[in-house]
């Protein structure tokens, strides 16, 4: 037997397809709703997570173009209390590192220094000679420690003795 031209058997083919659609079209349409609100959501996520790829790659290229905040001083972090702890811990062993503590007395040029925030530190710094920056910086080193802070003013120190 000789084969029907392939315009009739893909005919054939379509109709079949057709017949078997509509006898599943009632159960489709049942779904229906909660197949396009599946899609719907899928698309969403879809959405949210190429605004969130966007705003990742847009926080790394901007990171570049202005400066890093510093740690707001109401921030506090869980190794922050390991390590305060941990000072405590070996001065209490030293008593030459207590009694320098004891000893140390608040710069006169400065006398509201414990009081204040790194940033009003930092404006201030300015106006201060290499002798009263390295005299701050002992005070802090014999107090408080704090590793902004003795950072900031070794940057200071090197900055005016270059100058």
């Amino acid at each position: 037997m000789k084969p029907l031209p392939l315009g009739v058997r893909v005919a054939a083919g379509l109709a079949v397809t057709a017949l078997e659609q509509a006898r599943r079209l009632p159960q489709q349409l049942a779904g229906l709703p909660l197949t396009v609100v599946s899609e719907a959501m899928q698309l969403s996520m879809r959405v949210q997570q190429h605004v969130t790829e966007l705003a990742i790659k847009g926080d790394d290229v901007l990171s570049g173009l202005r400066p890093a905040e510093e740690e707001p001083e109401w921030a506090t972090f869980d190794e922050d209390g390991d390590n305060d702890t941990a000072v405590v811990e070996e001065s209490a062993d030293d008593p030459w590192e207590e009694e320098e503590r004891a000893i140390a007395e608040v710069p006169e040029f400065l006398p509201m220094y414990d009081e204040l925030s790194i940033a009003q530190l930092r404006a201030r710094l300015r106006n201060l000679d290499v002798e009263q920056l390295e005299e701050l910086l002992s005070y802090e080193k014999a107090h408080e420690a704090r590793p902004e802070f003795v950072g900031m003013l070794n940057r200071r120190i090197a900055t005016v003795k270059s100058q």
